[in-house]
């Protein structure tokens, strides 16, 4: 399965564009649409880069995504499970209790996982929990 542009709308209007390298909410540095992997202090790219990294970290956890989940799932689920993958890597998705509970065919029981995931550095982040808010909003809209 693709993300749809819905799905990949979701991601930026969370990450946000930087164009400049700045550490997140971890100490992590970041740049473009949230990618991390090869960022460095004083980096900086264009937004043309930006849309290219973005789609190459989504290709990168689509495979992971789908090594994963073992039940069928509709674009929506789909794409908030890549959004979710997208802010939290395939690691913490493979380890989850919604993962658990998706597998086991209990998507309603997946969904109230969402929200559980709104923490960095141990603290509660607002915009984590709108984050998950509206994945798990996505998540429950049928297609």
């Amino acid at each position: 399965m693709r993300t749809s542009q819905r799905g990949l709308s979701l991601i930026k209007s969370f990450e946000g564009l930087r164009l400049q390298a700045y550490q997140d909410a971890v100490g992590v540095w970041t740049i473009g649409y949230g990618t991390t992997r090869g960022v460095k202090a004083g980096m900086s790219i264009s937004k043309e880069q930006a849309e290219r990294m973005l789609l190459n970290d989504v290709q990168r956890f689509e495979p992971e995504v789908e090594r994963l989940v073992k039940v069928p799932l509709i674009c929506n689920q789909w794409d908030a499970l890549m959004s979710f993958t997208y802010n939290l890597g395939a690691a913490n998705l493979e380890s989850s209790t919604l993962l658990r509970k998706l597998n086991a065919g209990d998507y309603a029981g997946a969904a109230e996982q969402f929200p559980r995931w709104n923490k960095a550095g141990g603290k509660v982040l607002p915009g984590l929990v709108r984050r998950r808010a509206a994945e798990q909003a996505l998540f429950l809209e049928a297609a």
